[in-house]
């Protein structure tokens, strides 16, 4: 007999952050100071006895939406066979069809659409990059927790100290101020202190055409690994001229929620850096889609945030990746993720390879259950 779901748990999961983080939209009165994550969580279990853990995010707005969308439509997954995973997909998709493909209705989907990928994985046995198909066993690997704006110069260079010796390669810190020229200073000095290390910088849309042109055109002395998202996410053509127009590559496609929003960028003829994100873009499923075609376009990929769900997905990308290193989701899981020689490396743990902690229970602030 043919595997079907038949239980679903959904936990709504608020993490706060051990002190308050800005970049440059808190600078420029765009967004208050970063104080927590917002999560949604999923527990799939199926008539076999098999089980798969799964999860979405938000920060500052959009966690309790996510959750309250999925737990409108979640009981159109119950009695499907696993394995058929963008049939699921689909299926979800047309039960919320009203508001559409993409942002919180496809942010909701992704935590279930991840948490079946893990449970596939595990029934094979294998890592999640193993049943997809691992180009290799590590990635390049960068810090991004300690080069925000609210820490002072001294600070981002401690917290970049600390990122090498722990065995990360490579240093990201945010730029974007309402003064560019304590931007320019602040990447000087963080060049100065890191030699030959990677380092990129992230100025999080700050920008308009025009400055983000000549900030690129300052940046070039500084050899950067790549100049992030210096546009509106969505200027796809302003971000495809200027990956035209520079030597330091260009990065974007955090903040898109689905992969037309992504394929814009190719339309557009980018040529730099893609940065999607699986909770984002709406699970493994689009993500996947995505990175065929990005890869089809010669386009270099550094996925963005999750690290417990990219490393997979980075690993099984034909050119070398980076994946971004952040802490802030290690109390919510019992294992860690294994750095060293500028590399993270995957997990011998069949799926994602990570268990829910007791911590985790502990921050849930709403919980559903859903059984056939």
């Amino acid at each position: 007999m043919t595997d079907r779901i038949c239980r679903l748990a959904l936990s709504h999961v608020v993490l706060p952050l051990p002190k308050p983080v800005s970049d440059a939209k808190v600078l420029t009165g765009r967004q208050k100071p970063l104080t927590e994550t917002v999560l949604l969580f999923v527990e799939v279990s199926t008539s076999d006895g098999l089980q798969g853990m799964g999860f979405s995010y938000s920060k500052r707005a959009g966690g309790p939406a996510q959750y309250t969308h999925l737990h409108e439509i979640a009981e159109v997954a119950l009695g499907q066979d696993p394995s058929d995973i963008d049939r699921i997909y689909q299926s979800l998709l047309w039960a919320g069809a009203s508001v559409g493909r993409s942002g919180v209705a496809t942010q909701a989907i992704a935590a279930l659409d991840v948490a079946l990928w893990d449970l596939k994985a595990r029934r094979a046995g294998l890592p999640l990059a193993k049943l997809i198909g691992a180009q290799r066993d590590s990635c390049r690997v960068y810090n991004t927790s300690g080069g925000f704006l609210q820490a002072s110069l001294d600070e981002v260079k401690d917290a970049a100290t600390a990122s090498l010796e722990s065995g990360i390669g490579g240093v990201k810190i945010k730029v974007g101020q309402p003064d560019w020229a304590e931007d320019l200073k602040r990447v000087a000095a963080m060049r100065a202190h890191l030699g030959d290390t990677p380092l990129m910088v992230d100025a999080n849309q700050q920008w308009d055409r025009a400055r983000a042109r000549r900030m690129c055109r300052e940046l070039e002395q500084f050899d950067l690994v790549w100049i992030e998202e210096p546009l509106d996410a969505w200027d796809a053509v302003g971000h495809a001229d200027l990956s035209h127009t520079f030597d330091t590559p260009i990065a974007t496609g955090e903040m898109l929620t689905s992969v037309p929003e992504h394929m814009a960028l190719i339309d557009a003829g980018y040529r730099g850096i893609v940065q999607p994100d699986a909770p984002r873009i709406g699970g493994i499923t689009p993500f996947l889609r995505f990175a065929t075609l990005a890869s089809h376009a010669g386009l270099a990929l550094a996925p963005h945030y999750a690290m417990e769900i990219h490393l997979h997905l980075a690993a099984t990308y034909p050119t070398e990746p980076w994946v971004e290193h952040f802490e802030w989701l290690n109390p919510l899981f019992n294992e860690r993720i294994e750095i060293r020689d500028g590399r993270m490396w995957l997990p011998d743990r069949p799926g994602l390879g990570f268990t829910l902690s007791d911590q985790m229970r502990a921050l849930t602030r709403e919980q559903a259950e859903f059984q056939a």
